[in-house]
């Protein structure tokens, strides 16, 4: 018993950077087994991060051989992503354990290709992902995703889409149900409609996340998705840029107000990087979203910088997390991703949904 509590006050120490609290605090460590030889430790994280997991096995080694006494440690790490509380405690769909939300209070901040990386990020963490283009008007992902012209997703039985597979990623968008050449030109209830039907009727199949690019604003689109859908937790997207920052306010405030759990801030092309000298400039201005992030507890999980590269891969149709996997950006949006995760591992379990019911005559 005496080693037991050595090893659990150990642990009360060792806070891993992406989940800011020790993994005692986060319910990390399960069972913890002690005899005369070996001391046996289980710790599930509940996040992905595939990528910090030998890191983080080392970092808990050392924290426990000084009160180990010579025993012999079998460490059993691993990651369980379970679903986390919705609004106003709705169950978790049946395929989808985590429903976030990307939303900006404003167009032009680069949500889109914030989304799309995030998507990819958490993949490469290790987590079954999903990517559902909410923007009716102006769906932009199967161009981000590099899928021709065209593409259409398998209808099966007559009302259910199969999604379409990008990279990885299962993805779902009005783009592959509309042409180019004609444009969505519907009241917001008929928008509306159309983003219920897509993440209804879409047969998402075992996800741990479902990212969900939704359009610029606080309009019915955001509603609905509030109102029908469960949504364990939504990610701002803004600039530095003082008038964006505002708009993202009001986003943050537009998501409290419907019950859903605000993750954090994503500051989007905080400091432009001369691609000859290295000169670091920030062109929209600096720091407003770390004070906005302290008035309003909504702590920035990254920040990434102005990058025409960024913006040449997303419209190749080859997002900057699989372009360049090894490249600083891509490690800024894995990073941002994991923390978005672990975040949302803090918060308490939510509802499972229950298994359809098949009568057979």
């Amino acid at each position: 018993m005496r080693i037991e509590q050595a090893i659990r006050q150990s642990l009360t120490n060792l806070i891993p950077d992406d989940l800011g609290v020790d993994l005692i605090s986060a319910g990390a460590v399960g069972d913890i087994q002690v005899d005369d030889e070996r001391a046996r430790v289980t710790v599930r994280l509940g996040y992905p991060c595939e990528s910090r997991l030998e890191g983080l096995r080392e970092q808990i080694r050392s924290a426990l051989a000084p009160v180990l006494e010579g025993r012999a440690l079998d460490l059993d790490l691993a990651v369980r992503i379970r679903p986390h509380r919705a609004q106003h405690d709705m169950p978790s769909m049946l395929q989808v354990a985590n429903v976030i939300a990307v939303a900006s209070g404003k167009g032009g901040v680069g949500k889109s290709t914030t989304a799309v990386n995030l998507a990819l990020g958490l993949q490469a963490e290790g987590a079954r992902v999903g990517l559902l283009d909410a923007d009716i008007f102006g769906p932009s992902q199967p161009v981000m995703l590099g899928l021709p012209k065209g593409t259409r997703p398998e209808v099966r039985d007559g009302n259910s889409f199969v999604p379409v597979m990008a990279h990885g990623l299962q993805s779902m968008s009005m783009g592959y149900l509309i042409t180019e050449q004609t444009p969505v030109v519907w009241r917001g209830p008929k928008a509306s409609g159309a983003l219920t039907q897509m993440m209804q009727q879409t047969l998402w199949k075992d996800l741990d996340y479902l990212i969900v690019d939704l359009p610029p604003g606080t309009g019915d689109i955001q509603l609905t998705l509030a109102q029908k859908m469960p949504v364990a937790g939504a990610v701002v997207v803004t600039t530095p840029q003082d008038i964006a920052l505002l708009d993202a306010i009001k986003g943050v405030e537009m998501f409290r107000k419907v019950d859903v759990n605000v993750l954090g801030v994503v500051e989007n092309m905080a400091v432009h990087i001369c691609s000859n000298c290295g000169h670091e400039e920030h062109i929209f201005g600096q720091g407003g979203a770390l004070r906005m992030s302290r008035e309003y507890e909504a702590p920035v999980l990254g920040s990434l910088p102005l990058s025409l590269r960024i913006r040449e891969q997303a419209d190749g149709g080859t997002p900057t997390v699989v372009a360049e996997p090894d490249s600083a950006e891509a490690r800024l949006y894995r990073d941002t991703a994991r923390r978005l995760a672990a975040r949302l591992s803090l918060t308490r379990e939510g509802r499972r949904p229950f298994p359809k019911v098949v009568t057979q005559h």
